[in-house]
């Protein structure tokens, strides 16, 4: 079929142009003596590095007219989709079907959908097969539609998704078996011909026939599930249009548990059978969550269900898919873990998004902080809930750190930046809906959040429908609030930090920190530290004394030390595991204590410090710790093969199976963040086998970026060796296809 336009154009930026003249009724009707500088200063501003060929054949073909409507003056509206799809694991395949109900706003020729690198059996209008064309990215249709009637636009087709859906351990011989997919940023015209624009909102139907052997969860109620032989058709139902980036869907074999709310949503919380034992601490307080945020938004919970799915190697923490959050299976944990990493942030924060995203949906990327910062913000609520205020300021304490950071290096950013990064949209986004809510009252913020969502449920926003409700609500003027922490910028240190110390602890938290430049001739540290150790103050004041330990010489320390110890508080007992390197023989007891406590941070800092303080006694600590797996990375027994490796007398004869097992880690059986603990150990050994200089350059090609990064940057130290040159020469032809590419690339 002809290219309708070149490769490299993103036709979904042109599709939301908000215009209302086409620089196609622009175009001069004479062409001859149009200079490429003429060309530029007439259509620049509307189509931004597309070519005058490109435009010619852009207008002449009639497809701007259709794509470049703006979302409140487009030509169709797509009302609903009936999706069916089989999926393929093992060769990555899905053959699909999809019906879109169109009403027609105004007359048109034409329709474009996303659909990236597909194959199209079929693709009819009402019934009957209409004329198309497709260049890789869009399918266009040409077909006269009216004004006021409703069409049924079906496509059949295949398509092998190179992301946003994500096959994993398919193809390995070890692991565990799942699909999982991830639209958000990704595209999910990857395996269904959908819409990339964030303004068209569908009502989806999805089917999925799938191994059923297998379950699947995905957006909506479970309408069906039917057998088939050996698979089983799964059928869901959703009432409410979203964006097509959160249709979505996770398959594995899963057990569930159901809690009510008290609104009486029902809320499905899945885990594998494996992980049984960690349902509770998992997700803990979710259901208090769920409750929190509906009485706070004062808007019930906006779909008919709510379910929450762990995922291996998932690209994020978390994503807040339409009533379906996939979230990483990292956070699967224990109760130990719970005090080091757990949960409760995540899980609240893509709650909060079922409001802030996806009920209600940003026009473009500068409205993204009515996503992002709500949900922070929103989250933090529920944290403060949970865990007290002390726990909310100290929160917004840190993320105001790291603002000031941001902004002292001279890269601080607008909020209403569509390029702005993570921290901008997250905790700056949040800081100014704390600080809008203090302006303007609990009261006059809850009405606002109110009034905004209920009057643009289901619909795009920008970020003057929420200022316009909250100043209606409020009665003031927020044009000084939307300068200083919208427009700017440069972060507001001082009105944040103030709004800080109305809270006690942060207040005296940051004064004893103001004191750590201080000598003890100014400043009686050891009377103030004996005097807060004495306290019930929150940890975090506490810890701030441990470290200020550092300041007064060891042997008047120690006793300090001792009541630290005496605290039991295990996030101080945490901080003198990390800050206390050299242990005194005085404290020698105390710390051994440490390799008992419900952490896995402290138990991995203590056992490596005591392994090289007490070399005397390495068995006995090795021997107390070889039971412990520590965080999902394996954190602590990572450390204990190498140690129990690298110490000459301890348990010989078991060195080699020792190996054996911390090599085994680097297997694609595993999740990444354990293959890349094991990494890392093994390259502090130098002692990579084959098998796992394979499994580096099947790192390399992971669909995690943060992991793919490492790895190759492991890859290109090790080249750098000639030795393992040489061995990775020796190694490529039993790699397959895509790894050898890869390799080749690098050699």
């Amino acid at each position: 079929m002809r290219r309708l336009l070149p490769d490299n154009r993103d036709l979904s930026r042109i599709a939301i142009g908000s215009s209302d003249t086409s620089p196609c009724e622009m175009f001069p009707r004479n062409f001859t003596g149009l200079t490429s500088k003429y060309f530029r200063s007439l259509f620049g501003s509307y189509l931004p590095g597309l070519s005058l060929g490109s435009l010619l054949l852009f207008c002449l073909t009639g497809t701007y007219s259709a794509l470049s409507q703006s979302p409140k003056g487009r030509d169709t509206d797509v009302l609903s989709g009936k999706v069916s799809v089989v999926i393929n694991p093992y060769q990555a395949i899905v053959d699909g079907t999809v019906s879109y109900t169109l009403k027609v706003l105004r007359d048109t020729d034409l329709i474009a959908v996303d659909a990236r690198d597909m194959n199209f059996s079929e693709v009819m209008m009402n019934g009957k097969r209409a004329k198309y064309d497709y260049d890789g990215n869009k399918l266009i249709l040409r077909k006269k539609l009216h004004q006021h009637k409703k069409y049924e636009l079906t496509v059949v087709y295949r398509a092998q998704p190179a992301r946003a859906m994500y096959f994993a351990g398919w193809n390995t011989r070890s692991g565990e078996k799942e699909l999982w997919t991830q639209g958000q940023g990704k595209y999910t015209s990857h395996w269904l011909p959908s819409f990339d624009d964030m303004t068209e909102k569908v009502a989806f139907d999805l089917t999925v026939t799938f191994d059923k052997k297998y379950d699947v969860i995905a957006n909506g109620s479970l309408a069906a599930v039917k057998e088939l032989g050996d698979k089983k058709v799964w059928s869901f139902q959703m009432d409410k249009p979203m964006s097509s980036y959160l249709l979505a869907m996770a398959i594995g074999a899963y057990k569930k548990k159901v809690v009510t709310a008290d609104s009486g949503v029902p809320i499905a919380l899945f885990y594998k059978a494996d992980d049984e034992r960690k349902f509770e601490p998992t997700y803990r307080y979710s259901k208090e969550i769920f409750d929190f945020l509906e009485r706070e938004i004062g808007v019930r919970y906006p779909w008919d269900v709510y379910k929450q799915v762990p995922v291996k190697d998932f690209l994020y923490a978390g994503m807040e898919n339409t009533s379906v959050t996939i979230f990483s299976d990292s956070y699967v944990i224990d109760s130990t873990t719970f005090v080091d990493k757990n949960y409760v942030n995540v899980n609240a924060h893509e709650l909060a998004h079922q409001w802030f995203g996806n009920m209600v949906t940003e026009v473009s990327g500068e409205h993204h902080w009515l996503h992002e910062g709500f949900a922070t913000y929103y989250a933090l609520l529920a944290e403060k809930e949970i865990f007290g205020d002390d726990y909310f300021y100290n929160a917004l304490y840190e993320s105001a750190k790291q603002l000031k950071g941001l902004s002292d290096s001279g890269k601080g950013e607008s909020l209403l930046d569509p390029k702005a990064g993570s921290l901008t949209f997250y905790q700056k986004g949040a800081w100014a809906l704390h600080i809008l809510r203090g302006l303007t009252g609990d009261e006059n913020f809850r009405t606002g959040v109110k009034n905004y969502l209920n009057r643009h449920a289901f619909k795009n926003v920008m970020v003057e429908d929420f200022l316009s409700e909250i100043e209606q609500s409020s009665g003031m003027d927020l044009t000084e609030f939307r300068k200083v922490w919208l427009e700017d910028t440069v972060f507001p240190v001082k009105s944040a930090f103030e709004n800080l110390k109305q809270n006690n602890t942060l207040n005296n938290l940051i004064g004893l920190k103001s004191k750590r430049k201080l000598s003890n001739n100014d400043f009686d540290r050891f009377s103030t530290i004996d005097a807060i150790l004495d306290t019930d103050s929150y940890y975090t004041i506490k810890q701030e004394a441990v470290l200020q330990l550092s300041k007064i010489p060891l042997s008047e320390a120690i006793p300090l030390y001792k009541k630290a110890f005496a605290t039991e508080d295990i996030k101080v007992r945490q901080t003198i595991s990390i800050a206390l390197d050299s242990i005194p023989l005085e404290l020698k007891s105390f710390y051994e204590g440490l390799l008992s406590d419900k952490s896995y941070t402290t138990v991995e800092n203590a056992l490596f410090n005591l392994w090289r303080s007490f070399p005397d006694e390495v068995s006995k600590y090795l021997d107390k710790t070889e039971d412990l797996n520590g965080f999902n990375n394996k954190n602590i027994r990572m450390l204990w093969l190498t140690l129990a490796i690298i110490t000459e007398d301890y348990n010989p004869k078991m060195k080699t199976t020792f190996y054996e097992e911390l090599s085994g880690y680097t297997s694609p059986g595993y999740t990444y963040e354990v293959r890349q603990n094991a990494f890392i150990m093994l390259n502090e050994l130098q002692a990579f086998t084959d098998d796992n200089l394979k499994d580096l350059v099947n790192a390399s090609l992971h669909h995690s970026w943060q992991f793919a990064k490492f790895s190759r940057q492991l890859l290109t130290d090790l080249l750098n060796d000639l030795t393992y040159k040489i061995r990775f020469n020796t190694i490529i032809s039993e790699l397959d296809s895509k790894e050898q590419t890869f390799l080749k690339s690098k050699l």
